[in-house]
């Protein structure tokens, strides 16, 4: 049966070539459709795809069996980095989670970003993603549902349906939403270790095979393991977003940033401490954002949003890359299934949007209880009773 009787063709851009829009426009391909997905980076070998994600059964592994693609990620997937270690601001271990055996696509296996984008990536038509296009805006054209993208470089194109998996700034929300990102006020700045195990080995022993956390009285270090023998490691703080510029501290300053976290963390374990003085990437700010709760919007004919556009929470959701994945096959299956662009988009987003204020409120919780005063406390029993 065709899908879509009024428009068997129907013009479809995703915006953002994360994991949401090239789920999306992968399990779109397998139906027929011809997605185009338009992506600001000069290239697919750049910028850094950030660290490792845990795919769920029921979202991020669900959106990959229904894109085709599951054993080729559990062959590279680490099952082993399901790891997760609770450790004392005194370096002591207080909680230590091992994965469980059997079946790695029962658990949360581990994969790192770029190696997930990469499997995406070579799973489409060769000229899908177009590299180097920058979204300025995107214009109604009536009302049906025809927009009009317009592009830094001066081009345009006209499509039935806009998909904005553009992330935390995305251009597509303010065609349906005035909301914009807030500080959450945690702030990250990362770090990173390379070859840990040779180069590093106390705080690739402390670390193990998954991710760590240390966390304590509105501060706190999470170190992942990551492939090829690199670990990211995240120096949390609850502070003010500006807190380098009040201190007069320049954030490309390498010594000046060391010497402050160092002061700020007072106290801890020399290995904790590590973290901070033996980086081999230097430090990068990273302020934590995250859209109101909830983030609705009234539907609009032929755009809609996944993913990190659609309901940007902390990182401490666990959920992030999982939900715009699972936000991915579901609208893309919803395009399949439904005869018209506009009744998928509709049924979509009354799935959308009630699972993903439920998502964001748990986020929220997760941050705050994470960096509280009492943080150890909390995080403690909650992963024990876990």
């Amino acid at each position: 049966m065709n899908p879509h009787p009024m428009n068997p063709h129907p013009r479809i851009a995703v915006i953002g070539a994360g994991p949401g829009g090239l789920t999306c426009a992968r399990i779109l391909q397998q139906y027929g459709l011809a997605p185009t997905v338009y992506d600001l980076a000069p290239s697919p070998a750049a910028p850094d795809q950030g660290g490792t994600l845990d795919l769920h059964p029921g979202s991020g592994q669900h959106a990959l069996r229904a894109a085709g693609l599951l054993d080729a990620f559990l062959a590279e997937a680490r099952p082993e980095g399901q790891q997760m270690r609770l450790v004392g601001r005194d370096g002591r271990v207080r909680f230590d989670a091992a994965p469980p055996a059997g079946d790695p696509s029962e658990g949360n296996p581990e994969i790192d970003r770029g190696q997930l984008r990469d499997l995406l990536l070579g799973s489409l038509n060769p000229g899908t993603v177009r590299w180097g296009h920058r979204l300025t805006r995107g214009e109604p054209l009536g009302s049906d549902g025809v927009h009009r993208l317009h592009f830094a470089d001066g081009t345009t194109t006209d499509v039935d349906l806009v998909i904005g998996a553009d992330g935390a700034w995305s251009r597509i929300r303010r065609l349906l939403s005035d909301a914009t990102p807030r500080y959450t006020g945690v702030t990250f700045v990362e770090t990173g270790l390379n070859d840990a195990g040779t180069r590093h080995p106390r705080l690739a022993a402390l670390t193990g095979n998954g991710t760590m956390m240390a966390l304590d009285d509105n501060r706190g270090f999470v170190a992942q393991r990551n492939s090829g023998g690199h670990i990211r490691a995240y120096i949390g703080m609850r502070t003010e977003e500006d807190w380098h510029q009040r201190a007069g501290i320049d954030t490309t300053d390498a010594p000046a940033v060391r010497e402050a976290l160092l002061k700020e963390f007072a106290g801890w374990s020399p290995d904790l401490l590590g973290f901070i003085t033996d980086t081999d990437t230097g430090y990068t700010n990273r302020p934590l954002y995250a859209l109101p709760v909830p983030h609705t919007w009234s539907h609009t004919p032929g755009v809609t949003l996944l993913g990190d556009a659609a309901h940007l929470m902390s990182p401490f959701s666990g959920m992030g890359a999982n939900l715009a994945m699972l936000d991915a096959a579901d609208l893309a299956r919803a395009l399949v299934g439904h005869p018209t662009v506009d009744a998928a988009v509709t049924a979509y987003e009354a799935v959308l949007l009630p699972r993903s204020t439920e998502a964001a409120a748990g986020a929220a919780e997760g941050i705050d209880g994470a960096f509280a005063p009492d943080s150890a406390a909390q995080v403690l029993a909650h992963m024990s009773g876990a």
